[in-house]
């Protein structure tokens, strides 16, 4: 049975967040630790809506987040199972904050495509 754990995951440290993860049968597995507060509202200009598109399903290990949906915020903390659909765009997490997440990989690689390029875009 395939298997990652966050000690044999990939890591791509991005700065405020250091993302492990890896591919098992089309989905992404990911162990994410946001180092800083993220808005990732400038990081999805040019998504359709300006929001992700990619669903995701996971768990909080440690602290605090906060998802902003067309008709709402959601915060999910440590203990909490969560599931994102399409069409949200993440916008604080406490520092310190740790999840454990699922991906269809294709929908997160066309996600990651605009994220990357803004990125790329706000560095002088």
């Amino acid at each position: 049975m395939p298997k990652v754990s966050k000690s044999s995951a990939k890591a791509m440290d991005h700065g405020p967040v250091l993302d492990r993860c890896a591919e098992l049968d089309g989905y992404t597995v990911s162990f994410v630790e946001f180092r800083a507060d993220i808005d990732a509202t400038p990081l999805l200009k040019g998504a359709p809506d300006d929001r992700c598109q990619c669903p995701h399903w996971g768990y909080v290990l440690k602290g605090r987040m906060t998802y902003r949906y067309a008709d709402r915020d959601e915060t999910y903390e440590a203990g909490d199972a969560f599931y994102h659909p399409p069409g949200h765009v993440p916008v604080k997490h406490e520092p310190g904050t740790e999840i454990l997440q699922f991906s269809p990989s294709g929908k997160l690689k066309e996600t990651e495509a605009v994220m990357m390029k803004n990125m790329a875009a706000m560095k002088p």
